[in-house]
């Protein structure tokens, strides 16, 4: 466990906040400035928030002697990514007078909104709470969004594991009504003794903490990246139970070699819902006793499981759950992506999903995506369902419905972008990165749409242009576009410079390697030539480039 008296500053901060509540009343009161306190800005993310401020205007701001242009990005907690239509149309409403008028959709299944006023936070989330909607615990050093596989169609037993992910969510919430105190003016008397926390306690964890839920054969949720994985096994059209694995988390440091992107491991079975949840709290539990409160870069879960070993970490959870976990089952994974277009499922119901890049849901000139979907959910016969590939399914569609669905899907040029965008653009992954990110080196999803323009001729050049490669890019090594899992991984170092990772395998059970260092726009894309040259001539029968670049990369060392 930690030495209580070498704790980094921010355990302090917790510990001291009076339930997350510290001084953000007193700090969202000051006109004078668009910032928090900066004990605040710890706090503010516990609420599903985090402050930002708008980069490609610092200098402007400096130069005119104003402080910089702050601004709040706000997250909703959505387990398993679902939103009625009634919902829809009230987020489109939200933001068009609150943010930026951008809805992103996030990695993690879910929703968030960029560039709120310090003014309009209260009245976005008061906004967000007539919806019947919330942003507790979507950021801070608590259990974030549960993701699960996105399309009920799927499998017929994807409602089960989408009521699983609402199970888990509602079980990690912590307990403190400070939430309710500060932003939706519940007249509260806060009374400690209901606020205590036995899974949180008043340090809650040493870090974030992800949990993701997967049906084979599709990984679509990349389940293996996050802290705590469930994979459900299927036997005669049932779920016995279901494999656990911990230690998942993509992010590190550059020049920081203690760091490091990680899949989770498996820990074994378990045969029924209610061990699944006890697994899933004590795993919790035994990060926030022995993770590591000192340095934040190494106080993920998957450093714990290192430190204590993977038999030592399954032990202490075994004792507290008062179970020992069966050997895991097999299951195999066949795929890693959505099914793009119309999908029906074994109720008869259609499924629509929409192609959106990087999750970015606006109008543009001859592409007015947010107003089609606008009208759509103005029908009242669609629900809104978010994959963790920043893309959206137009989910529950009744057959009497599809026409009218389909219609205004055509008016709109959604369905006629989705069919007409190349299957490496399909299969792209950027994160915010600039201009919000305050830890982004380099550009994320503003850049990787221009980068795979002038990547698509070259595989074009080599008949590859149907293969299903993933490309993904963060600004920095944290690791929130999941670039590390990928078959071309591009991590940025500098501004216009990346890390070019490959070797990532098409369904999400092998990390990339770092393959070259520090290379701007000429030399990425004549290092991908070279690659998918040799790729065309030298592959095997179906193999895939990730498994190609992971075998060539063998023959080079």
């Amino acid at each position: 466990m930690t030495d209580k008296n070498n704790l980094s500053p921010v355990e302090r901060i917790k510990t001291g906040s009076n339930g997350l509540r510290g001084t953000l009343k007193e700090s969202l009161s000051d006109d004078f400035t668009g910032a928090i306190r900066e004990d605040d800005q710890t706090l503010i993310k516990f609420h599903g928030m985090y402050q930002q401020d708008d980069r490609d205007r610092r200098e402007e701001r400096v130069a005119k002697k104003l402080e910089w242009l702050y601004s709040y990005m706000i997250r909703l907690r959505l387990p398993g990514g679902f939103l009625t239509s009634g919902q829809w149309a009230g987020l489109h409403e939200i933001a068009e007078n609150h943010s930026t008028g951008v809805i992103k959709i996030t990695t993690r299944q879910t929703i968030q909104l960029h560039g709120i006023l310090k003014s309009h936070v209260k009245p976005t989330i008061q906004n967000f709470n007539l919806q019947h909607l919330d942003s507790i615990a979507a950021c801070g050093d608590v259990n974030r969004n549960v993701t699960c596989t996105s399309n009920p169609s799927e499998s017929p037993l994807h409602q089960q594991i989408y009521e699983l992910a609402g199970k888990i969510s509602e079980m990690c919430l912590p307990k403190t009504k400070s939430y309710y105190d500060l932003w939706i003016d519940d007249e509260l008397v806060i009374d400690r003794k209901t606020e205590e926390d036995p899974l949180y306690q008043d340090r809650y964890l040493p870090r974030k903490l992800k949990i993701g839920i997967a049906i084979p054969p599709n990984n679509d949720v990349d389940v293996f990246i996050n802290d705590i994985a469930l994979i459900a096994i299927i036997e005669n059209n049932q779920i016995v139970g279901y494999n656990i694995a911990a230690g998942g988390g993509l992010g590190a440091t550059h020049g920081n070699d203690a760091t490091y992107a990680r899949l989770a491991s498996l820990l074994g079975f378990v045969d029924t819902e209610e061990k699944a949840l006890k697994a899933v709290y004590e795993i919790i539990t035994v990060q926030r006793d022995f993770g590591n409160r000192s340095d934040r870069k190494l106080s993920r879960l998957k450093y714990t499981i290192d430190k204590l070993g993977i038999e030592g970490y399954r032990t202490e959870v075994e004792k507290r759950c008062g179970f020992a976990f069966e050997p895991a089952r097999e299951f195999k994974f066949e795929q890693r992506k959505d099914r793009y277009g119309w999908v029906q499922n074994h109720e008869g119901k259609w499924f629509y999903t929409v192609f959106v890049e990087h999750g970015r849901i606006l109008d543009i000139e001859g592409y007015p995506l947010k107003s089609g979907l606008l009208k759509i959910a103005e029908t009242g016969k669609v629900n809104f369902r978010f994959t963790c590939n920043q893309n959206l399914i137009l989910s529950d569609i009744h057959e009497q419905d599809k026409g009218e669905i389909e219609e205004i899907l055509k008016e709109h040029g959604i369905s006629g972008y989705t069919d007409e965008v190349s299957a490496l653009r399909k299969n792209s992954v950027a994160c915010v990165a600039l201009n919000t990110c305050s830890l982004a080196l380099a550009e994320g999803q503003r850049y990787l749409p221009v980068l795979v323009t002038k990547i698509e001729p070259v595989l074009k050049k080599y008949g590859l242009q149907n293969e299903d490669i993933t490309i993904r890019m963060t600004g920095c090594p944290n690791g929130c576009g999941r670039s590390p899992n990928a078959e071309i991984g591009l991590v940025g170092t500098a501004y216009g410079k990346y890390n070019l990772h490959i070797g990532g395998d098409r369904l999400g059970m092998r990390l990339n390697t770092k393959f070259k260092e520090n290379i701007g726009e000429e030399e990425i894309l004549e290092t991908l030539d070279e690659l998918f040259g040799i790729y065309s001539e030298g592959r095997y029968s179906e193999e895939t480039f990730g498994d190609f670049s992971y075998r060539y990369l063998q023959t080079i060392k």
